[in-house]
């Protein structure tokens, strides 16, 4: 398989498994929905691939992949919100699922086709479990 191909094989991925999360949260109505996990996956994929690809070397991927984790916690820190009346959180799950969209997009790009799928599906099957109030 050429390099090109590999590399728009492992955004694709990235782009579909992020999808997938976000329109989990769309449908459940939260702030940060499909174009917003598909945009987190599509961008960690791509600052991986481009990491892995584009500089042969010349840079650590594993640096990439930290700054990645760490970008996307200001993002996931900007769905979180102090409840109505000021007591609890809101947007602790939207947070999680926006860190793991980035892993999925992270495990895509370093060509990690199954963890990226495993990990994808696995974070929609856990999005779906009912809230249990208590």
């Amino acid at each position: 398989m050429s390099p090109l191909l590999d590399m728009a094989l492992r955004l694709l991925l990235a782009i579909a498994l992020g999808a997938i999360i976000g329109y989990q949260r769309e449908r459940a109505g939260k702030a940060a929905g499909l174009r917003t996990h598909t945009l987190i996956s599509l961008g960690a994929a791509l600052f991986t691939v481009v990491s892995i690809f584009g500089f042969s070397g010349a840079v650590d991927p594993s640096r990439v992949a930290a700054g990645v984790v760490a970008g996307v916690g200001f993002i996931g820190a900007g769905v979180i919100f102090r409840g109505m009346g000021g007591t609890g959180v809101a947007g602790l799950t939207t947070a999680a699922s926006i860190w793991t969209a980035a892993g999925v997009g992270l495990a895509a790009g370093a060509g990690m086709w199954l963890i990226a799928i495993i990990a994808g599906l696995a974070a929609v099957g856990i999005l779906m479990i009912p809230k249990v109030h208590g």
